[in-house]
């Protein structure tokens, strides 16, 4: 089977097929719905590309099919996943307009099938929650802010100020919605996968200001050149076939 890179596109990403050298569309079948995937051809390398909250961003954290996205990835072929993630920041140091990677999480999220073994045992590792070789990949493909704590919530809404103080306590550095279960559901399915966090705002109650979701669309427009010569340069320098831990999650995993 070809080594496809996978990508998945969060709020506000919907460009990456303008600068392929081909694309294709396809339906993928999967055992939890079907789903749209962009094949593209970029640094001669196939790309499957799935933007998370389909066209015209019509579905809402809380609704997004995460399982069917990560297995319509795994039945074409996807070895690699890159994810973008639009982002509130707890830290000062991770301000507006940064791409952090991260490299552990909090899952806060409450109403989602986390799991694709509902009917055996298996119990993968997240010691290392995310790929440490896409992030080396990653580190030398653009300006990034290497490590950091995400914290998932449930959605829609945004957090309270009091939330986003437990949140820091507890070694919070990004708040966003959709990271969770799409990092370990990768892991299930023995694919590496890390994120680029878009920080679009301090979080509620660092910003003084009212938060909406027309800021984080302005960052990301803002910011799309970057982004996108980031995922091309990710694209170019990634290694489709290399071997990594991550694609032998289950060795021992299963009871």
């Amino acid at each position: 089977m070809i080594k496809v890179i996978g990508i998945i596109g969060g709020s506000g990403v919907y460009e990456l097929t303008n600068k392929a050298e081909a694309c294709t569309e396809k339906t993928v079948k999967t055992d939890y719905g079907d789903v749209k995937v962009s094949i593209l051809d970029i640094c001669s390398k196939k790309v499957a590309f799935i933007p998370r909250h389909a066209s015209g961003h019509s579905i809402p954290p809380h609704k997004i099919n995460y399982r069917a996205n990560i297995d319509a990835l795994k039945n074409i072929g996807v070895t690699k996943i890159v994810a973008t993630n639009s982002v509130g920041s707890m830290n000062e140091e991770m301000p507006p307009g940064s791409f952090v990677i991260p490299d552990d999480f909090l899952d806060f999220s409450q109403n989602r099938v986390k799991t694709f073994y509902e009917d055996k045992v298996v119990h993968i590792d997240v010691t290392e929650p995310y790929c440490q070789g896409l992030r080396d990949v990653l580190a030398k493909s653009g300006d990034v802010i290497l490590g950091g704590t995400y914290v998932c919530t449930e959605g829609p809404r945004f957090e309270t100020p009091a939330e986003i103080r437990m949140f820091k306590m507890l070694g919070g550095d990004l708040v966003g919605m959709t990271g969770l279960p799409e990092v370990t559901l990768a892991r299930e399915r023995e694919i590496c996968y890390n994120s680029i966090c878009i920080v679009s705002n301090f979080a509620s109650g660092i910003s003084q200001d009212e938060l909406t979701i027309d800021e984080v669309f302005e960052i990301v427009a803002e910011k799309e050149a970057d982004l996108l010569e980031l995922i091309y340069n990710f694209i170019k320098n990634v290694d489709d076939g290399m071997d990594c831990s991550c694609n032998h999650a289950l060795d021992g995993a299963e009871v």
